[in-house]
């Protein structure tokens, strides 16, 4: 049965009509045009569709859109600041951490929420983090570089935050 919704995504109060069928990952690209995040696998096990809804990664393809009700998401699109790249899309370019380019917003997002709940992490804790999280062309030395790259900016006082929600914070 269709029912509208209302959440928060990258600062922005969306209303949308869905049903309990239909997937987040489908609503975030159908509805207000957030293609970012990738359908890789449709089963939740390749990270290509990571979102974060309440700074926790979640896979929106199979995540049902009902689930996000009143809750503030966060889609690559709301990571940079204008034409300022976010700490973690930038130390992913300076790492030449993609190739494709298929996974990098799946990679990234991860990684966001990593250094948010552990500014400082261990290799194997950036392997945890990122497990379920797949590349097939870059290979993952490349990424944990990038992962230790935004670490370092963000000890360096590079905010982690990304732009959506520091615009959420100032309204």
């Amino acid at each position: 049965m269709d029912q509208k919704i209302t959440f928060s995504v990258n600062g922005e109060k969306r209303t949308v009509t869905t049903d309990d069928s239909r997937p987040l990952l489908e609503v975030l690209r159908e509805d207000p045009g957030l293609t970012g995040a990738k359908y890789g696998c449709g089963e939740g096990a390749c990270g290509a569709c990571t979102v974060l809804v309440e700074g926790e990664p979640v896979r929106s393809c199979v995540t049902p859109a009902t689930e996000v009700a009143g809750k503030e998401l966060l889609t690559i699109e709301g990571l940079a600041d204008g034409d300022t790249l976010h700490p973690v899309q930038q130390a992913f370019l300076s790492e030449w951490s993609f190739q494709c380019g298929f996974c990098t917003s799946g990679m990234i997002m991860t990684t966001v929420a990593l250094l948010r709940n552990n500014p400082d992490p261990t290799d194997e804790q950036i392997r945890e983090a990122l497990n379920g999280n797949i590349c097939r062309c870059c290979g993952y030395a490349k990424i944990q570089r990038a992962v230790r790259r935004a670490a370092r900016l963000s000890a360096e006082g590079a905010a982690i935050a990304p732009a959506a929600a520091q615009k959420g914070a100032k309204s």
